[in-house]
């Protein structure tokens, strides 16, 4: 059973484009310390080989880069399709480290989901995201990327599919989607993508929405969007008549219907689980959840003010919920500095 967690870590690891260092460390794991000439094969079969063609060429020739001096630092041998293919790449590919413009890469997110929440061993059903990613934050792509809060955000909705279920979910700022995609895997009945700048959404347009949960992953970034955040989630959360509310002062947004959950965690980490999140019993108000890495305090004080100015309360669901661990494999992926709160109304 520990070989074949090596190996789908190690196939997890590769198709999510995880840094070299960290593939190359499951490579080893599953060679009990090293890339024997068996990890190399496996490598080949499952992950290198099917990867040609569809997977990014300058990522490939950097991992096989590093896999062969791996290798070779070991004074092990090297499967000769390794050195075959790396050359080809040396002849076609010039330099590797060039990403210039808005360019995009195929990514696969494989959420690993544990047969029996109680035994860390047994992995036996698997959830894989595609998803379009961009390789270059600074041609201002930073939307299309994945982000820690997003990943945080979507073990959330996959460790409690009940607390989904019958609801009708909105994301504030959907990136590249995954969180969407994760509330139709939990049997949504419908999932849209909308084009919903926020200093531009009409009251009467996101009051037409209707939302039983609001979900946002980093968010909380930009001290000019802050005020229009804010308007959009208190007037997303507050189901009675207009009051006092901030003056309208942009992201995509993904909207879904959720249902019946089949595949689920044992009910009684369910229903625990919810309970720590605060929805144990149906609400009169919406409620929003937003995952949040604080990269600068003042920025978020900001949020805090306006928060409170606009009538909502803010609950650190941080230290009483941490969600299911579904990407193992993921070493680049660190859920310690991820806050998670609660927004409602007063």
């Amino acid at each position: 059973m520990e070989k074949q967690i090596a190996s789908l870590h190690l196939v997890s690891a590769f198709l999510a484009m995880e840094p070299t260092d960290c593939v190359l460390s499951h490579a080893r794991s599953l060679g009990g310390g090293s890339v024997t000439v068996d990890v190399q094969r496996f490598v080949w079969d499952h992950c290198i080989s099917k990867a040609i063609g569809k997977c990014h060429a300058p990522y490939l020739k950097n991992f096989l880069k590093k896999l062969i001096l791996e290798i070779e630092s070991n004074h092990d041998d090297v499967l000769d399709e390794l050195y075959e293919l790396y050359t080809e790449f040396m002849i076609s590919l010039k330099d590797e480290n060039a990403v210039k413009g808005n360019v995009r890469a195929l990514k696969y997110i494989s959420f690993l989901f544990p047969d029996d929440a109680s035994c860390k061993d047994a992995m036996v059903r698997k959830l894989v995201v595609p998803l379009h990613c961009s390789l270059n934050m600074l041609e201002g792509d930073t939307g299309c990327s994945i982000w820690p809060a997003s990943l945080f955000l979507s073990e959330f909705i996959l460790s409690i599919p009940d607390m989904f279920s019958s609801k009708t979910c909105f994301e504030v700022g959907s990136g590249v989607g995954l969180v969407g995609i994760c509330l139709s895997h939990v049997k949504a009945s419908k999932v849209k993508c909308l084009h919903l700048p926020w200093e531009c959404a009409s009251e009467s347009e996101l009051q037409g929405l209707e939302p039983d949960i609001i979900l946002g992953a980093d968010v909380i970034y930009d001290p000019l969007c802050l005020p229009h955040l804010v308007r959009l989630l208190s007037i997303l959360v507050d189901k009675s008549e207009p009051s006092l509310r901030f003056p309208r002062a942009g992201c995509d947004s993904a909207i879904g219907n959720s249902h019946d959950y089949s595949n689920r965690c044992n009910s009684q980490d369910v229903e625990a689980a919810r309970d720590r999140a605060g929805n144990a019993s149906p609400t009169k108000h919406p409620i929003a959840y937003i995952s949040s890495v604080i990269r600068n305090a003042n920025t978020f004080d900001r949020f805090l003010a306006l928060v409170d100015k606009a009538n909502l309360t803010v609950a650190d669901l941080t230290g009483t919920f941490q969600p299911a661990s579904l990407l193992p494999y993921m070493q680049s992926y660190d859920r310690s500095s991820i806050r998670l709160f609660r927004l409602s109304s007063k």
